[in-house]
């Protein structure tokens, strides 16, 4: 199978880093029926995490937000990234990102275990429909 590439949006929380901060977010959105695409959680200094939540429903999580009073900011546009993991999966994707004179700003991915990866591109806002155009990524 060839990789799957879908534009995503994500949004940024800042929480207190303590036993079970990360727990009780996950647990609070699954309750409120917010499903996630990715997450990523990040030390930010001694005493604060920084989380990225990429939800497949982005109302979902702005309901959330709005009855925790979690603070958000965003949406921000990634693309999410979705295939078989074979080696060099994604030597052909950052080839057509490049010929098209769009730089990558990071990026993170993760193999399933089971023949799959999933791999999130950030590319800056103003290089985005560039991004889609080399990924042949149609809106949906």
């Amino acid at each position: 199978m060839a990789a799957k590439v879908r534009a995503v949006e994500y949004y940024n929380a800042t929480v207190r880093d303590r036993p079970g901060a990360a727990y009780e977010v996950l647990a609070e959105l699954a309750a409120k029926g917010v499903n996630l695409l990715a997450f990523s959680a990040v030390p930010v200094g001694p005493e604060y995490t920084h989380l990225v939540l990429f939800p497949a429903d982005g109302d979902r999580l702005l309901h959330f937000a709005a009855d925790t009073g979690t603070v958000l900011a965003g949406p921000q546009c990634a693309l999410l990234v979705q295939g078989d993991d074979e080696l060099g999966a994604l030597t052909d994707l950052h080839r057509r990102l490049y010929d098209a004179g769009v730089d990558v700003y990071a990026s993170s991915g993760v193999t399933d275990g089971s023949g799959g990866f999933g791999y999130v591109l950030y590319v800056r806002r103003e290089e985005f429909d560039a991004a889609k155009r080399a990924l042949d990524v149609k809106d949906e």
